[in-house]
């Protein structure tokens, strides 16, 4: 009897929107001596609460969503006619509190005044207003609670197909439909920019969301 050749099944690769590594037990002490090696040029992010310590390094799916994203709230911004700065990947750090991390996108809107034209030092300086995260891959960081500890009042998270609005209530995120700073404005508003994004390119979704915006104002 002949056996029949062995055929070795063809390695699978899997685009990953995230690559993720967790650290356990680390010292805030431990924590900013890594953030000082490691330097500002770099394109990991770093999370850290409760002695986990996350480093996520954002490919492409992660960056298109973010990217897509931030048009969404600059494009709202810009037709209702409110006060913005913003920040990408900006550390935000507390040691009195030991948590740090680094958002997708953060925003200042109502509070925007306070940090015009200079460095923001949450010591001092009140927590942004928006922060916007996405987490497609799974991640130990509770992101909810380090955002209501920092005292932040609104937080976004996506998922790649589902965004969560959690809105600030006596220290605990409650999820909720509409956003605080957009209160005009639908969820659905954004999946359909993203959708358009996919379907009739970049250009094109943001002319529709404008004329929307012109519109609901």
């Amino acid at each position: 009897m002949i056996n029949p050749p062995v055929v070795q099944s063809p390695s699978i690769s899997v685009d990953l929107p995230e690559k993720r590594v967790q650290l356990y037990n680390i010292s805030w002490q431990a924590y900013e001596s890594i953030l000082t090696a490691i330097g500002d040029r770099r394109s990991a992010q770093l999370s850290y609460y409760k002695g986990t310590l996350e480093i996520m390094t954002p490919l492409e799916q992660h960056d298109y969503s973010g990217g897509a994203i931030d048009r969404f709230i600059q494009i709202l911004v810009e037709g209702f006619d409110l006060n913005l700065k913003s920040m990408e990947s900006t550390t935000l750090n507390r040691a009195d509190l030991k948590v740090g991390a680094e958002p997708d996108k953060g925003y200042y809107i109502a509070n925007e005044p306070l940090v015009r034209g200079r460095i923001v030092d949450l010591n001092t300086d009140p927590p942004p207003d928006l922060i916007v995260e996405v987490d497609i891959t799974h991640t130990d960081i509770n992101k909810n609670a380090l955002y209501a500890e920092m005292g932040v009042p609104e937080f976004w998270r996506y998922n790649g197909q589902i965004l969560t609005i959690y809105c600030l209530r006596d220290g605990i995120y409650e999820a909720v439909e509409t956003s605080p700073n957009f209160p005009g404005v639908p969820k659905e508003r954004l999946y359909q920019f993203l959708q358009d994004c996919a379907e009739v390119g970049e250009t094109q979704a943001k002319r529709n969301l404008r004329c929307w915006v012109a519109e609901a104002g």
